[in-house]
C-alpha cells in the first residue's frame, strides 16, 4: 500500500526547467530546476541545476533524456547538451557536450521530432543553424548555417536586417520554420534530418511591421499560429502539409491600440496552444499580461476570451503543464513564476495566489 501511494505521488510530480538571463551582478547563475505537482498546482524546490552563462532558451530531446540550452559556454555562444538523470521531480543535469554556434548567440533552440538534429535561430546574425546528434542525443557538430535575406525595413531601428527568433519543425519533420522579426516572414526550409541539412523552401508572409517572433502548430497539424512581437498580434495560417506552405487567414490583436497607447513600451513574447487544441495563449510585455483566445473547431481562427495580468513583471515566457490544467508565467523582471489554473471549458486563467521566486526566468520547460 505504501509503495502504491508513493508511486501515485511521484506520478503527479513532474520536472520543470527554467532558462534564465545571467546578467552581470544579476541574481541568476544558470539553469534552474523545480518540482511541479500537476494535481494541486504547486511549484516547489526551485534550485540551480547547472551553472552556465545566459541559458536563455531550453529544449528537450523527444526521449526525455537530454536537455539543450542556447547559452554562453565559457564565453562562447554555443548549444550545450545535458543528460537528464532521474525524473518525477527529482531530475538532475550532467553536462554532456557543447558545440559553438559560430554565428553569434542563439535566441532559440529546438529539436526535430525524430530526435536527430537540433536547430537554433540567431537573432543578431539573422541566421538558422543545424546541428547533428548521435543516437544518444549528444551533439556532434554544426552541419549547416543558413543566412536570412535583408529585413523589411518597415519599423525603423528594428527591421533593417534579418532577426531569426524561433525554430521548429513540421509534425512530419519534412520542413523547418523560422519566424524572422526583421523580415516580417516565417522562413521555411526543407529539412533532411538524416544528413542534418536545410534547403530554402519559401516563406509564410506576416503583416508589414508585424515582427514575427514565435509560432506553434495546432495539434491537428493543419493550423499555425504566429505571434507578431512588434504589432502585438497573432496571425493564423492554414498549413498545407504536403506542399509545406502556409497561407494567412486571420490576424487578431493581443491587446487593443487604446491600451497600447498608454504604455511606455510593449511587445509580444511567447505563444502556446493548449494540449486540447481548444485555446491559444499569448504573452504581452510592458502590459504584463497573457491574452487568452478560443479556437474555432472548423477554421482554426481565434476569438478573444480575456486578457489576464500575470501578477509579475515582463513575461518573456510561459508554459502550460503536461496536464493542461495549469499555466506558469515567468516574470523576468520580477524574478517570479506565477501559477494560474486553466478553466478547461473556457480557457480562462485564475491566479492561484502563488508566485514562486525564480531568478530572471525567460524560458519555462516541462
Amino acid at each position: 500500500m505504501t509503495s502504491a501511494l508513493s508511486s501515485l505521488a511521484r506520478a503527479e510530480t513532474v520536472d520543470v526547467w527554467f532558462g534564465t538571463s545571467t546578467s552581470r551582478n544579476g541574481p541568476s547563475k544558470g539553469i534552474y530546476h523545480g518540482k511541479f505537482n500537476t494535481d494541486n498546482g504547486k511549484l516547489t524546490d526551485v534550485e540551480l541545476a547547472a551553472e552556465i552563462g545566459s541559458p536563455g532558451f531550453l529544449a528537450k530531446h523527444p526521449s526525455g533524456k537530454m536537455l539543450y540550452a542556447a547559452a554562453s559556454d565559457a564565453g562562447t555562444p554555443s548549444i550545450v547538451a545535458y543528460r537528464i538523470e532521474g525524473g518525477g521531480g527529482e531530475a538532475t543535469l550532467v553536462k554532456d557536450s557543447s558545440v559553438p554556434i559560430g554565428d553569434g548567440g542563439a535566441a532559440h533552440v529546438s529539436v526535430s521530432r525524430d530526435g536527430k538534429v537540433v536547430l537554433s535561430a540567431q537573432y543578431g546574425a539573422g541566421s538558422t543553424a543545424c546541428f547533428s546528434l548521435d543516437d544518444s542525443g549528444s551533439l556532434i557538430k554544426r552541419t549547416d548555417l543558413q543566412k536570412h535575406p535583408a529585413g523589411s525595413g518597415v519599423i525603423s531601428g528594428r527591421q533593417e536586417t534579418a532577426h531569426a527568433h524561433w525554430s521548429g519543425t513540421s509534425p512530419d519533420d519534412r520542413f523547418a520554420f523560422v519566424p524572422d522579426l526583421g523580415m516580417d516572414k516565417v522562413v521555411i526550409y526543407k529539412i533532411d534530418t538524416e544528413n542534418a541539412t536545410l534547403e530554402p523552401h519559401g516563406y509564410g508572409v506576416c503583416p508589414p511591421g508585424g515582427g514575427p517572433r514565435h509560432m506553434k502548430f495546432h495539434p491537428n497539424g493543419k493550423t499555425i499560429y504566429v505571434l507578431n512581437e512588434l504589432a502585438l498580434s497573432v496571425t493564423v495560417f492554414d498549413y498545407d502539409a504536403q506542399a509545406g506552405t502556409m497561407s494567412p487567414i486571420q490576424t487578431i490583436e493581443t491587446i487593443s491600440e487604446a491600451v497600447k497607447a498608454k504604455e511606455v513600451f510593449n511587445s509580444s513574447s511567447e505563444i502556446r496552444v493548449h494540449p486540447s487544441g481548444k485555446f491559444v495563449y499569448a504573452a504581452n510585455r510592458g502590459n504584463d499580461t497573457i491574452t487568452v483566445y478560443s479556437v474555432d473547431d472548423s477554421s482554426g481562427k481565434l476569438r478573444l476570451v480575456e486578457v489576464e495580468p500575470i501578477r509579475g513583471a515582463w513575461p518573456r515566457n510561459f508554459n502550460l503543464d503536461p496536464s493542461g490544467k495549469w499555466l506558469l508565467a515567468a516574470g523576468q523582471a520580477s524574478n517570479t513564476v506565477s501559477i494560474f489554473k486553466v478553466d478547461q471549458d473556457t480557457g480562462e486563467l485564475q491566479f492561484t495566489r502563488d508566485a514562486v521566486y525564480v531568478p530572471s526566468s525567460i524560458c519555462v520547460l516541462f
